[in-house]
């Protein structure tokens, strides 16, 4: 018989969970921090509008960055919380010098579509370990994050 964790979860799972769940950390981390360099840099005529934009964005990132971390925790795990880690783990990069509307909304967009695809299969996995709550919160990610892709397409068409 497999063992389970505190709530649950097959150990073994638990901890492929809690790897995977630490690589979307790492990416929320980055992605987060690249928001807030866009907040501060940005120029030009649409600085007002995309100044507030990119604060939501970072803002969104920090929720959801806590969440993660407490996640790992309540499945019986350890959150990265180094620079130095999430570099190593991440696959959104640092996005240096960039000032220009469209160009950071790009880089908004293909972090989006990385994240995405990071919370499908956190999604699968997790409902293969039976964590319903991981499921849950990969399926809100999803669906809000569907919305911006949409909304900041259009933003740029």
């Amino acid at each position: 018989m497999a063992n389970k964790n505190i709530i649950g979860l097959n150990d073994n799972k638990a901890k492929k969970l809690a790897e995977e769940l630490n690589i979307l950390l790492a990416n929320y981390q980055l992605f987060y921090i690249n928001a807030r360099g866009f907040h501060w840099n940005i120029k030009g005529h649409k600085f007002f509008e995309l100044h507030v934009k990119f604060e939501e964005i970072y803002t969104n990132a920090l929720t959801k960055i806590d969440e993660i971390a407490e996640r790992i925790l309540t499945i019986g795990h350890t959150p990265l919380h180094t620079f130095t880690d999430y570099l190593k783990v991440a696959t959104i990069g640092e996005v240096k010098d960039f000032s220009e509307g469209d160009k950071c909304i790009k880089s908004v967009l293909e972090s989006y579509k990385t994240l995405i695809k990071q919370e499908r299969e956190l999604s699968t996995i997790a409902a293969d370990a039976g964590d319903e709550g991981t499921v849950a919160l990969m399926s809100d990610y999803i669906r809000e994050q569907e919305k911006e892709v949409w909304m900041y397409s259009a933003y740029l068409n």
